[in-house]
């Protein structure tokens, strides 16, 4: 695989507040809510449960005794905690949380090297609506997909990656061919994004293919990040303010 480390921003006009300011959320709630992945009851209450959404009640679960091949050891996971919030709110407070600091990191890069780009072509607050609308996209898509695949409704959801997926497909319809550059091989080297892009969304949809088969795919929510990168390729148009222009001046391409 590919990893992003960077891309070309020669052509940014304004300061990607919005973006500072998810990428910033995001970390705070982590260390200080979840107290880094520590405070599990806290993660249990609001992460997005499917059967909760489909439902639209808050399921509470007791803790049970979880044996780790790995370590050979027992642990108590906790169960679902009670939601003090209206249940289906966690479509929103789970794109916050994260399970770890790998996945909090992994996405954080993606959406610092993605999200301003996508902010600085449609503006502040248009970019921050279809963060959070793609996302909660990104979070339904999972919910259906958990229930059309008869999959276990009580496993919780969480993280940023179907909002950020959604920022990616946006990314890739607007800028196919905006220079990315990668790390392949211990080597950085630069692809257009159509490449970089292209093959993240070829991984998750073969990644995904395991759901279909009834296989379990290492706790990955596949069809969050599909369900959010169709969303952001396909509503990204609906919130940019550039329109092109129909005119024969060759100097005159688009408008705001």
């Amino acid at each position: 695989m590919l990893l992003p480390v960077g891309d070309d921003n020669s052509d940014r006009t304004i300061r990607p507040y919005i973006n500072y300011l998810l990428i910033a959320v995001n970390i705070l709630v982590f260390i200080f809510l979840q107290d880094a992945g520590n405070n599990l009851a806290f993660t249990y209450a609001f992460s997005t449960v499917p059967a909760e959404i489909i439902t639209g009640k808050d399921f509470v679960t007791a803790s049970q005794l979880v044996f780790d091949p790995y370590t050979g050891k027992q642990f108590e996971l906790p169960g679902l905690q009670p939601t003090p919030i209206p249940v289906f709110l966690t479509v929103f407070t789970g794109m916050f949380m994260h399970g770890g600091w790998a996945h909090l990191g992994g996405n954080m890069l993606y959406l610092w090297i993605f999200g301003d780009n996508i902010e600085n072509r449609l503006g502040h607050g248009r970019y921050l609506m279809f963060y959070l609308l793609c996302g909660s996209i990104a979070s339904l898509s999972h919910v259906f997909s958990t229930l059309m695949l008869n999959h276990s409704s009580l496993i919780p959801s969480l993280g940023a990656s179907g909002a950020i997926s959604g920022v990616m497909g946006g990314y890739l319809l607007l800028y196919p061919t905006r220079k990315v550059h990668v790390i392949v091989l211990w080597y950085m080297i630069t692809v257009p994004a159509l490449l970089a892009l292209g093959l993240w969304i070829v991984f998750q949809i073969v990644s995904g293919m395991g759901i279909l088969g009834g296989e379990e795919s290492g706790g990955v929510a596949y069809a969050a990040h599909i369900g959010g990168f169709i969303a952001g390729f396909l509503l990204v148009k609906f919130f940019d303010p550039v329109k092109k222009v129909k005119t024969k001046d060759p100097f005159i391409r688009r408008i705001r």
